[in-house]
């Protein structure tokens, strides 16, 4: 298990975090969570994957593109910081992104053929980085946070749209 510094990631992160931890190992949980999201998403009935269990909610599709655009940001972070590129890393707006993505628009198959891609990107870059790169904290979204938990932070938040839908879609 991976026991964090106090500044490697803000209180806004914790839950996601603590989802992640039964990972001992970030690559192998990307790897494992890869087949896991996808089997997850592939067993939504047709009629639920655009529904809204309120009028504003986003639709499981609308969760899937916004897991897959979340991962893209987080991922450039930890490049950024891993290289030790002390620029501020501007947060976004992901209540901007999900209308503005189309994702209800797509089917399914190319969701999922999209995270897919993006996933493996991931696991790939993870691969990659030294132990003294997963340790690097820069600035992101107004907080210090390092490569290490932005990797957790991946898992955790996609831990915690599963639960979602799992609670209040399906």
């Amino acid at each position: 298990m991976i026991t964090f510094n106090k500044d490697e990631f803000a209180p806004f992160y914790a839950n996601y975090i603590a989802r992640s931890l039964f990972h001992l190992d970030i690559v192998d949980g990307l790897r494992k969570q890869k087949e896991e999201i996808i089997s997850f998403f592939k067993t939504i009935p047709l009629q639920k994957q655009e529904f809204q269990y309120e009028i504003g909610k986003w639709t499981p599709k609308d969760i899937l593109l916004h897991l897959i655009d979340a991962e893209r940001i987080f991922a450039y972070r930890a490049l950024r910081i891993s290289r030790k590129d002390v620029t501020a890393l501007h947060g976004f707006e992901e209540n901007d992104y999900v209308p503005n993505a189309g994702a209800n628009s797509r089917n399914m198959d190319s969701l999922l053929e999209e995270y897919e891609s993006v996933r493996n990107a991931t696991i790939s870059l993870f691969s990659n980085f030294t132990e003294e790169q997963l340790v690097c904290v820069g600035t992101a979204s107004g907080s210090t946070v390092s490569v290490r938990a932005i990797g957790c932070i991946i898992l955790g938040h996609e831990l915690h749209h599963v639960a979602v839908i799992k609670e209040r879609y399906l």
